[in-house]
């Protein structure tokens, strides 16, 4: 459960395995938390004896996995509502209803 770059750190030195930023819960007090994310991968990807993985955690949208995966986080865990529009399109049913 992490909410900082520091506490990530922090985790890491101390051998987590995981470090679970809430990137839906800090977007609901408007700090962008994909910005966590990219940080926390950045300050891993300085130390490559660090062995932590970042796993994405409160996810509320399709794009906050698309940009997780973009940025390098090694896990997401994605809820049943995200995961259908994530497979889901107007345009792909559209298609497939023709």
């Amino acid at each position: 459960l992490c909410f900082s770059a520091v506490q990530a750190l922090l985790a890491a030195k101390a051998g987590a395995t995981f470090v679970s930023p809430f990137v839906g819960r800090l977007d609901d007090i408007a700090i962008d938390g994909m910005d966590l994310i990219a940080d926390i991968c950045a300050i891993y990807a300085n130390y490559p004896s660090f062995t932590t993985e970042v796993l994405v955690a409160s996810v509320r949208h399709p794009l906050h996995v698309l940009h997780a995966a973009k940025i390098g986080a090694h896990v997401a865990t994605v809820p049943p509502s995200v995961l259908r529009q994530m497979y889901s399109h107007p345009l792909t049913e559209k298609g497939l209803a023709a």
